[in-house]
């Protein structure tokens, strides 16, 4: 493994995200990424769609720098709409699980205002580590 999973002993577990992540190597940032292809286009509004697709994206980028979704450390997540997050949460569950596993990085969400695409409904930053 190439990161540590940090977690008071006394704190109640986290569920689908850790509170802190210690981890050395080549460290991998990407830029925040949508919901759209590879030819920027947008194939769906549905915000579960949209958040698989980012994911998917993170994966592509990753493999890039000879990384794979075992190796985050961090997402930041970006959502316009934390309701429609909450609501498609069963779904964005599955395909999380489908595209990254069952791996869970330190993770932060925020509601903002807009994102620069208008139809982008969420945009999500990866942090990744590959060991030394």
């Amino acid at each position: 493994m190439s990161f540590e999973i940090l977690h008071p002993k006394n704190w109640k577990p986290a569920k689908g995200y850790a509170n802190g992540v210690a981890a050395r190597g080549k460290m991998i940032f990407t830029g925040g990424l949508i919901g759209w292809n590879a030819e920027q286009e947008f194939e769906s509004d549905d915000f579960v769609e949209q958040a698989a697709q980012a994911l998917r994206s993170i994966v592509a980028v990753l493999a890039e720098g000879g990384a794979g979704p075992e190796h985050l450390v961090r997402l930041t997540w970006y959502v316009t709409d934390k309701r429609e997050y909450l609501a498609g949460l069963k779904g964005l569950g599955q395909a999380y699980k489908e595209i990254i596993g069952r791996h869970f990085p330190a993770m932060a969400l925020v509601q903002v205002v807009a994102l620069v695409e208008d139809r982008a409904k969420v945009e999500i930053e990866a942090t990744a580590v590959v060991p030394d």
